[in-house]
């Protein structure tokens, strides 16, 4: 038949983006994390999924059937008429669950628990818990005496009295209203006087290691000057910081997958926890099988479908996973012989030809994904990065950011290098890099620049 209007028909192939294609794609750039709370979730709305448990061995116990003697007046004299007291044996040694955990209790929680410690009146109290209240992570009054004194119906001045007691309290710092108050809370009674002079009045200059005016409009040398800076720089500037891990929100690092060197050969492990091992009922398949309830059949049929793609998903995600870091460890073996010096550059493509695959795929392989290795635990896409042109050919950034810190490390801390300087000594190794990059590497290494690094 001949279509008018010079119409042609064409067929091509395109990719469909189903309901499954998306869940597939979003269970591999779950890390370990999101991945458990995800897949818990659906153990508890899918009836047929469930975990795979390892099968134990169960030793048969012969029980003996014949009924012992008991004394049944001794059996009633351990218990009274009220409840249940077992006894209890002193010779036996009692380990319960307080006996191997710990709680550190918060910043706010250990601050009240010195408030109820301190001699204050009923009236002090109630100021002090608000103003505790109002004491932010960091360690800082985040509320004005005037706020304190209309909400605990009292004055500034009984607001300030008690404020005093709690900057009392320890972490050394705690209830200051701003960065010097802080600082001088910590100085000691002993300290010279300059201390407290320094911190008010020459906070900035401290931070640009401005020590020269500082030692000139104070008439002081400079090397005390430099210490009297060390030690303000060793001071804590947010005391409130050491109970900040106590975070009911503490996220643990679990890797993805293991490099373990063997008899001189490295072998991977993918983690079993980030990719639980997931079967179907056979308790649920049976009803399936059955049919008597067509409604049900139909309703586990979805669900049986659902769990088999979720089951597959997973093995699809453990084989990318395992094949990634075996891309990566070929690629990189001579980082885990010789370590970051011997990184060489490496990029999401060259992993994708490697292994026959996408390159978004591989970036959702190494997105928030870790390994253990015999060199400490990574992020997989630490073992990608840029190369630089040198004589012997290309190498990467983290190699040059690691010759960047020995060279800094090495340096003169009274004569600091400067970054024009590190780009001609790593010139001179055979490896070209402009100031420029010398400095954006060195702010990523959170290494100052070399007027602050300076010594005298």
């Amino acid at each position: 038949m001949k279509l008018g209007y010079n119409l042609q028909l064409e067929q091509t192939q395109k990719l469909i983006m189903t309901p499954e294609l998306r869940q597939a794609i979003q269970l591999l750039q779950f890390n370990s994390l999101e991945l458990n709370e995800y897949l818990s979730k659906e153990l508890e709305e899918n009836p047929m999924l469930e975990l795979e448990s390892p099968v134990r061995e169960i030793e048969a116990i012969e029980i003996d059937k014949k009924e012992p003697d008991i004394d049944w007046k001794e059996y009633f004299e351990k218990y009274d008429d009220i409840s249940y007291k077992p006894q209890v044996d002193k010779n036996v040694k009692d380990f319960n669950l307080e006996a191997f955990t710990s709680y550190t209790p918060s910043l706010r929680e250990h601050l009240l628990f010195q408030l109820g410690l301190a001699k204050t009146k009923k009236s002090e109290y109630k100021i002090g818990e608000y103003i505790i209240q109002n004491i932010d992570n960091n360690g800082y009054l985040i509320a004005s005496m005037d706020e304190i004194a209309k909400m605990t119906d009292s004055t500034p001045e009984k607001g300030s009295k008690v404020l005093e007691i709690i900057q009392g309290f320890e972490p050394t710092g705690v209830g200051a209203r701003n960065l010097k108050e802080c600082l001088c809370l910590q100085i000691r009674g002993d300290d010279p006087p300059i201390i407290k002079e320094l911190i008010e009045n020459y906070l900035e200059d401290i931070a640009y290691n401005r020590l020269h005016k500082i030692a000139k409009e104070n008439d002081l040398e400079i090397n005390i000057v430099q210490d009297a800076c060390d030690y303000i720089r060793s001071l804590e500037p947010k005391p409130g910081r050491a109970f900040m891990g106590n975070s009911d929100d503490t996220k643990y690092i679990i890797p993805d997958a293991t490099i373990l060197l063997i008899d001189g050969e490295y072998v991977i492990q993918v983690n079993d926890y980030t990719g639980p091992r997931l079967s179907i009922n056979n308790f649920y398949k049976n009803l399936i099988k059955d049919g008597s309830d067509i409604k049900t059949s139909e309703f586990l049929q979805e669900k049986f479908n659902s769990a088999m793609w979720i089951i597959r998903s997973i093995e699809q995600r453990r084989q990318t996973i395992y094949k990634v870091v075996e891309s990566i460890l070929k690629f990189q073996i001579e980082f885990f012989r010789k370590g970051e010096k011997a990184l060489v550059p490496l990029t999401l493509k060259e992993i994708a030809e490697d292994i026959d695959m996408h390159e978004s795929t591989i970036s959702r392989a190494t997105n928030g994904k870790y390994v253990q290795t015999p060199r400490g635990l990574f992020e997989l896409k630490y073992f990608f990065s840029a190369g630089l042109s040198s004589f012997g050919g290309e190498v990467s950034s983290t190699c040059v950011k690691a010759t960047i810190k020995e060279l800094i490390d090495k340096e003169d801390s009274k004569k600091p290098l400067s970054d024009q300087q590190i780009s001609k000594m790593i010139e001179q190794k055979g490896t070209k890099v402009s100031r420029r990059t010398i400095a954006k590497y060195r702010d990523e290494l959170n290494i100052p620049a070399s007027t602050l690094r300076r010594r005298y």
